[in-house]
C-alpha cells in the first residue's frame, strides 16, 4: 500500500483524465454509483472544452476521478469518486482541493453541485468545504428516484 500519513491521507498523484482511462473509470462507476454516468459520457466530457476531468492514483491504480465544468465565471462539480478500498483515505478530498484551487485560478465565482438527499456523509464532506444547500431540484435522480440538493460554494472571498 501507498505511505498513509498518521490522519490516514494516502499520498496520491492527479493527473489529467485521458482516453486510455475511459474504461476503467467506466467500469468504477458501476461498482460505486447505483446510477451510473454511461461510458460515452466521459468520452463527451474528454472532447468538451469546458470540461475538465481528472484521475487520481495511488498504488499503480486509478483510486479515485472528478469531473467539473467551467463556463465563464462558474463551475460545476458533476461528477465526484473515490474507489471503496480507498475511502477515508483523503482521496475525494485531494480531489475537490485542486478542482477548487483550479476553479478559483480560472476567476470562478462559485462552485456548484448536485447529491442525493439520503447521503449524509456526501453532504457532511460538502459542508466541511464551505459548501452550503442553495435549493432542492424534485426528482434528479433515477436509481432510485430521489430529489437532488443543489449546494453552492461562492469563492469570492467577500462572501464567505
Amino acid at each position: 500500500m501507498s505511505d498513509v500519513t498518521s490522519n490516514n491521507r494516502i499520498a496520491v498523484k492527479i493527473r489529467p483524465m485521458a482516453e486510455s482511462d475511459l474504461k476503467e473509470i467506466a467500469r468504477l462507476e458501476k461498482e460505486i454509483f447505483s446510477d451510473p454516468w454511461p461510458m460515452r459520457s466521459f468520452a463527451e466530457i474528454l472532447a468538451d472544452d469546458q470540461w475538465e476531468s481528472l484521475v487520481a492514483e495511488a498504488d499503480g491504480m486509478t483510486v479515485g476521478y472528478a469531473c467539473y465544468m467551467i463556463v465563464l465565471n462558474e463551475s460545476h462539480l458533476a461528477n465526484i469518486a473515490s474507489v471503496p478500498a480507498y475511502r477515508r483515505k483523503s482521496v475525494a478530498k485531494q480531489l475537490l482541493e485542486r478542482i477548487l484551487d483550479t476553479v478559483k485560478d480560472r476567476g470562478c465565482d462559485l462552485i456548484l453541485l448536485e447529491v442525493r438527499p439520503s447521503n449524509a456523509e456526501a453532504i457532511a464532506f460538502y459542508e466541511m468545504y464551505g459548501f452550503t444547500m442553495l435549493y432542492r431540484r424534485p426528482n434528479y435522480y433515477r436509481r432510485p428516484a430521489e430529489d437532488a440538493l443543489v449546494m453552492v460554494r461562492y469563492l469570492d472571498t467577500d462572501r464567505e
